[in-house]
């Protein structure tokens, strides 16, 4: 059953499925040896994070058992006490105080060039408030449920450590973040080739090129007993049991389809729209046999593989090979035109919009990977501004089926304008003396985002085609935001590609 069916089910309770996910965790690691982790199935909701998220659960749950002991029968689906709640609640606040630290490691990282009379107007001000009142981390860790809030604190803290040049830091935090959560995968190219460059290479010409003589084969080295041995430490145990291959299938289930229930606003989104518009049109005109097409194809709300109609059928394969010829031009210019720690942050960002933009089963959450990070750039130049009040409306506003019960629409429109607003007047003021953050064609497409909001709440509930249509409004708010969000990923990909490399480059 899909996470979208399952909520229409539960529409009276306080929690998503993502909170029983992590209660199921919490009872497998608990309750089972280690050899049976990734292998209990009594849930649908099995263990596919890697091992450290588990050792994580494992110790959340030795707290657990003092609130409710029952959340961690392995046999108790869908259980919510009072009790578990308040503790799976808390533990998501408590974990988060590790985001704020990197936050405020981050702020540290900012050289405001900028003079400001006002602390509102400091672009560390201005990029703390982003970073710690974002409204999609808002929802989905503390209206929804996960835990990313201490995951992107692990991530930024590794940033901020390679902008503090403490290397070594910055490669083993990433490390660990990656056996925690593989999602992470997404910009790993962004960290090794900076690390390669910055790290590796102790020395760079006035003309930023490099010499091999200037390779420091003890900083390869060091780096790699890094990722080796976060590596033993996490699918150590595994391979020594011999389930590496079990804990691989988990952590990459391509059986679940291209897409997930609700189109993640990327490419894919696009290519599924045209195909499905392709088969109406083909329908009509007689060129297709309507016995032969799926019925709800790719729009019933599952979780599993399904055929195009017209369009060819896209493998994990293509959408490997997709992803890598995206994200190509930005690790070139990370290697060929160094601009530092900002010209990192450009490739991390690029590299995280790719992987969402044309990656296999990527969930909307994902796309948080791209905006937080541009928070950084944000507050650096009025071109990274713009993009970033496109990337983020459009990608937050993609969040907003998330929350899909009629008490929780008042609570996620203002959460939603209060950051908007903010973001907008904040990012104005401090690049006031430039030009207009959005053109006029970018501002009308971010305005239609309120009409296409109140028919998918208010209009189309009241209509017959609800009935019979109900992914309708999933489908609209997918294809509309993966059009901004394209565009905010081929504008940034353009700055970054025209952008030109400084005559002189200091050594990194």
């Amino acid at each position: 059953m899909s996470e979208v069916m399952l909520w229409k089910e539960q529409k009276n309770l306080s929690y998503s499925t993502d909170f029983e996910v992590h209660r199921n965790w919490l009872a497998i690691t608990h309750n089972l040896p280690l050899s049976q982790w990734y292998y209990e199935a009594t849930s649908e909701w099995t263990l596919d994070y890697p091992p450290f998220f588990a050792w994580f659960e494992y110790v959340l749950s030795h707290i657990a058992k003092y609130f409710d002991p029952q959340m961690l029968v392995v046999e108790n689906l869908n259980y919510a006490s009072r009790a578990t709640i308040f503790f799976q609640r808390l533990s998501v606040i408590f974990t988060d105080t590790l985001f704020i630290y990197a936050v405020h490691e981050c702020c540290r990282c900012i050289n405001g060039k900028r003079a400001a009379k006002d602390i509102l107007e400091k672009p560390t001000f201005i990029l703390a408030v982003l970073l710690l009142w974002n409204f999609g981390l808002l929802i989905v860790d503390h209206i929804h449920f996960q835990y990313n809030g201490f995951l992107f604190g692990l991530m930024l803290l590794s940033v901020a450590r390679l902008c503090q040049k403490r290397y070594l830091e910055g490669a083993l935090l990433f490390a660990v973040l990656l056996h925690f959560k593989h999602i992470y995968m997404y910009v790993a190219p962004a960290y090794g080739i900076y690390l390669l460059r910055s790290y590796c290479f102790t020395a760079n010409n006035a003309d930023g090129s490099l010499k091999w003589r200037s390779f420091s084969f003890l900083h390869v080295t060091l780096l790699g007993l890094i990722v080796c041995l976060v590596s033993a430490l996490s699918l150590g145990p595994f391979l020594v049991l011999g389930q590496l291959p079990q804990v691989i299938s988990r952590l990459f289930p391509f059986k679940r389809g291209l897409c997930h229930a609700y189109w993640a606003p990327n490419f894919w989104a696009l290519y599924n729209a045209m195909d499905k518009a392709l088969t109406i049109l083909g329908l009509k005109c007689n060129f297709l046999d309507g016995t032969k097409i799926p019925k709800a194809s790719m729009t019933g709300g599952l979780v599993q593989e399904f055929q195009h109609t017209v369009l060819p059928s896209v493998t994990p394969l293509a959408t490997l090979i997709c992803t890598f010829i995206a994200i190509l031009p930005s690790v070139f210019c990370l290697w060929f035109k160094p601009q530092g720690p900002r010209g990192f942050l450009q490739c991390l960002v690029l590299c995280a919009l790719s992987s969402f933009m044309f990656g296999w089963h990527v969930h909307e959450k994902a796309i948080l990977l791209a905006i937080l990070p541009l928070s950084l750039l944000s507050i650096q130049r009025a071109k990274d501004a713009g993009i970033y009040l496109i990337l983020a409306t459009t990608g937050h506003f993609s969040l907003f089926p998330l929350l899909f019960t009629t008490p929780e629409l008042p609570i996620k429109i203002l959460l939603m304008l209060l950051f908007t607003v903010y973001s907008f007047s904040s990012l104005k003021s401090l690049f006031r003396r430039e030009k207009p953050l959005l053109n006029w064609l970018e501002t009308i497409y971010l305005i239609q985002l309120v009409p296409l909001e109140i028919f998918c709440e208010i209009i189309f509930p009241l209509t017959p085609w609800k009935q019979h249509f109900p992914f309708v409004p999933l489908l609209l708010t997918s294809v509309y935001c993966a059009l901004g969000i394209t565009y905010a990923w081929l504008k940034l990909y353009i700055s970054v590609l025209t952008e030109r490399t400084p005559v002189r480059q200091k050594a990194e």
